[in-house]
C-alpha cells in the first residue's frame, strides 16, 4: 500500500516536510516527533520502510558458509556466547552447496526484522563479489560485520585473521626445524584469504632464501579445494617437487595432505612435516596431533559482537579491516627436516 505523507501529517499532528524528514531519516527531528510519526503510520495500516522497522529482540543473523569445516561451528559458539553477554541471540543461518544462498538468507532475515548481522566468511570473501549487497545493508541503517574477508569500495566494519602472518608462522616454524623445500597446499584464489596466503607464502619463501635452485616459487604453491580430498590432491604433486614440509589452507586439507603422504608409505612427521590452519577441535587428538596456526577465534567473535551492540547503541560503523594476529600450535605432525637418503 503506497504511503500518502498527508495522511500520516495529519494523523500526527505535524507537516507533511516532518513527515518525509523521518521516512528518510534525515537530521533536524526530535524523537518525540518520530515516534509520533511512526505511531501514525502503524495506526493507519502502513507498513514501515525496512530501515524504520523495530528491530526484534536482539536477534542477531550469523551467516556461516557452512558447518562441515569445524572451524564454523567453533566460531560460531564464540560468537553465541559473545553475543549473549550482551544480552543479544544468535540466529544461525548455515549454507550447503546447492543450498539457500546468503542473498536469500539476508532477504529472510530483513524480513523478521533482526537487529543485525555477522557475516562470516561469506560473498564479501570472493575477490570479485560485487560489494552493492552490502551497501544496501549501510543504506538500510542495519548493524552488520564482516568476518574473513574484505571488500575494495566498501566501507563496511571487518575483522579477519591476519592470513599474511599465519603463513610466515609456518614458514618460520619449518624452517627452523631445517626444512628448505616448503610447500603450500591453499584453497581457491578466487577467495581473498587464500590469495592473500598465497602471496604472503611467495614473499617469505623468496626473502628467506628457501626457494630451491631447481624450482620456481609458483612451484610450491598448489591451490585447490578446502576440503580432505583438495589437500591429497595439492600433496601428491608438492611431493613430486620434493618438499619436506607443507603448509596447508586449513586443517581438513591437511588431514588429505597427511593421508596422502601415507598412501606412499611416507611418514609423519619423520618423512613429512605438516601444518594446519584453523585449530578445529579435536586436531590435537588426530594421528598424529596437528601442529596448526590458530585463528584467533574468541577475539574475532568478541569484536564482532562488540561491534554489533554498539551499533545498535547508536553508534556509527566502524569502517575499515581490523587484523588480529594468529598464533602457532606446535604439535606432533613436525619434526626436523629428513636426512639425505
Amino acid at each position: 500500500m503506497k504511503i500518502r505523507l498527508s495522511e500520516i501529517a495529519a494523523r500526527s499532528g505535524v507537516s507533511i516536510s516532518t513527515v518525509s524528514r523521518v521516512l528518510n531519516e534525515q537530521p533536524g527531528v526530535s524523537q518525540h516527533t518520530r515516534r509520533q510519526v511512526l505511531t501514525a503510520i502503524d495506526v493507519l495500516g502502513y507498513d514501515r520502510p525496512v530501515r524504520l522497522r523495530a528491530r526484534s529482540g536482539g536477534l542477531v543473523g550469523l551467516v556461516l558458509p557452512e558447518l562441515e569445516n569445524p572451524y564454523f561451528p567453533r566460531l560460531a559458539h564464540h560468537l553465541e556466547v559473545a553475543l549473549g553477554r550482551l544480552g543479544l541471540s544468535p540466529v544461525l543461518c548455515s549454507q550447503t552447496l546447492g543450498g539457500v544462498h546468503e542473498d536469500d538468507y539476508v532477504a529472510m532475515l530483513l524480513e523478521h526484522s533482526v537487529a543485525g548481522i555477522v557475516f562470516v566468511s561469506g560473498v564479501h570473501a570472493l575477490v570479485d563479489s560485487d560489494p552493492a549487497r552490502y551497501q544496501r545493508l549501510l543504506d538500510l541503517n542495519l548493524p552488520f560485520v564482516l568476518v574473513n574477508g574484505a571488500l575494495d569500495g566498501l566501507d563496511a566494519p571487518t575483522v579477519s585473521t591476519d592470513d599474511g602472518a599465519s603463513v610466515e608462522l609456518a614458514v618460520q616454524h619449518l624452517e627452523h626445524m631445517g626444512h628448505t623445500r616448503i610447500g603450500a597446499a591453499l584453497g581457491q584464489l578466487r577467495y581473498l584469504p587464500a590469495q592473500r596466503k598465497r602471496d604472503a607464502f611467495l614473499e617469505t619463501v623468496r626473502e628467506r632464501g628457501l626457494v630451491p635452485d631447481d624450482l620456481q616459487a609458483h612451484d610450491l604453491v598448489e591451490t585447490t579445494a578446502y576440503s580432505v580430498e583438495g589437500g591429497r590432491r595439492a600433496a601428491e604433486i608438492l611431493l613430486d617437487r620434493g618438499v619436506t614440509g607443507i603448509i596447508c589452507g586449513s586443517d581438513v586439507m591437511a588431514l588429505g595432505v597427511i593421508r596422502s603422504a601415507r598412501q606412499r608409505g611416507l611418514r609423519v612427521p619423520e618423512d613429512l612435516s605438516v601444518v594446519g590452519s584453523d585449530d578445529s577441535q579435536m586436531m590435537e587428538f588426530t594421528d598424529p596431533p596437528l601442529t596448526t596456526v590458530r585463528q584467533p577465534a574468541e577475539a574475532l567473535a568478541q569484536a564482532a559482537s562488540e561491534e554489533i551492540a554498539e551499533q545498535l547503541a547508536g553508534a556509527r560503523p566502524h569502517a575499515g579491516e581490523v587484523l588480529y594476529r594468529p598464533e602457532l600450535v606446535v604439535r606432533g605432525s613436525t619434526s626436523r627436516a629428513p636426512g639425505p637418503g
